[in-house]
């Protein structure tokens, strides 16, 4: 089963970062201001973040909502 990293801004930490397991940070966020949370199983996932993240290989989500 596939797992995705999960990062945490803690600047913002209502704001989640999926991307496929040890492909690192997108080139779109600044590492710095991201922490690694741990990770998750596809089957933990929502559908649509599913879909965004095979469309662009990492997804935002607001947590808490």
């Amino acid at each position: 089963m596939q797992s995705f990293d999960f990062y945490i801004s803690p600047a913002r930490p209502t704001l989640g970062l999926y991307v496929r397991h040890g492909a690192g940070l997108p080139d779109l966020v600044d590492a710095k201001q991201w922490q690694l949370e741990g990770q998750a199983w596809a089957s933990e996932l929502q559908p649509a973040i599913l879909q965004v993240l095979d469309a662009n290989g990492h997804a935002f989500q607001e947590l808490g909502s």
